[in-house]
């Protein structure tokens, strides 16, 4: 459920026959040459799923379903009493080892990442030497190109090296155009400019299967912070778990760049024109009439 948008995002009809976002974004992988579908649920909505969105693309791609649930916790963990929140991003990825054993993707079924970026990430992971490593890649979409005209929305404001290797991402939670301006409101409370190419994450991210390994090993670390057991609602992001393996130099993730605009509803308000947008994609020809 969509805390801010008050509904699941994921299902709502926004195309101009009633497509999702994820439908757009499905489609987009397929024509970039992406092999393989799976999704990460929860249990309890298994049947529903499988009637009303995995009938659609079946014939078009190979589909698998995984489950996240708040016990899928290492051997001698146990769910803290009265955790309701998942466990995070990349708790959610976890979900998906013994399913995935090529290098693979990952992105929000609620955002719309256009057509450029599922290709940058498809030619990055397709020219991977077989058996690699540690390389990893993330979209580094311009922060321009993800604001939201009703409000502040947050983002993982990136800096790389000379090779565009990623050496930190930080979260802004409060990004905004103000006076023609980008900014990020900092922890002093002040509002900081950024400039509009500044690379940004949007949760689209690129993995060897070597990254299940890794996870699960620093997923134990994590639990065995009484801080994070305590914290009802801590989580364990797919930054935070990138951000150890390139400090220790374990991993790279080179960040791709994309002229792709991202737009997505965090906001009731944001409805209107994301339809607006999806309309006029399809009055272009950029997507068919009948996608699947």
């Amino acid at each position: 459920m969509g805390s801010r948008y008050g509904g699941l995002k994921q299902l709502d009809g926004l195309g101009p026959h009633g497509e999702t976002i994820m439908d757009y974004s499905i489609y987009d992988a397929i024509h970039a040459g992406f092999g393989k579908l799976v999704f990460v649920i929860r249990k309890d909505f298994e049947q529903d799923f499988r009637d009303k969105v995995l009938s659609k693309y079946e014939g078009h791609i190979p589909c698998e379903i995984v489950f996240q649930s708040l016990d899928a916790l290492p051997e001698g963990f146990t769910c803290p009493e009265g955790r309701t929140k998942p466990w995070g991003t990349n708790h959610a990825v976890m979900m998906g080892q013994h399913v995935i054993n090529e290098p693979f993707a990952v992105i929000n079924c609620d955002d719309f990442y256009d057509r450029d970026a599922f290709q940058v990430m498809g030619k990055f992971l397709s020219e991977l030497p077989e058996g690699s490593t540690g390389k990893y890649a993330m979209v580094g979409f311009r922060v321009d190109n993800t604001l939201s005209e009703s409000g502040t929305v947050s983002r993982g404001v990136c800096e790389y090296d000379d090779n565009h290797h990623l050496t930190s991402v930080v979260e802004r939670t409060k990004i905004q155009r103000i006076d023609g301006v980008v900014k990020y409101l900092d922890e002093n409370d002040e509002w900081v400019a950024l400039p509009d190419n500044t690379p940004v994450s949007m949760n689209f991210w690129g993995f060897t299967p070597d990254y299940f390994a890794h996870s699960n090993e620093f997923f134990k670390t994590f639990l065995s912070d009484e801080k994070n057991m305590a914290n009802l609602k801590s989580e364990f992001f797919i930054p935070l778990m990138v951000d150890k393996l390139i400090n220790d130099g374990t991993a790279t993730c080179e960040v791709l760049d994309t002229t792709s605009k991202w737009f997505g509803v965090t906001y009731p308000e944001d409805r209107p024109e994301v339809v607006a947008k999806f309309e006029k994609l399809g009055a272009d020809g950029v997507y068919p009439e009948k996608m699947f």
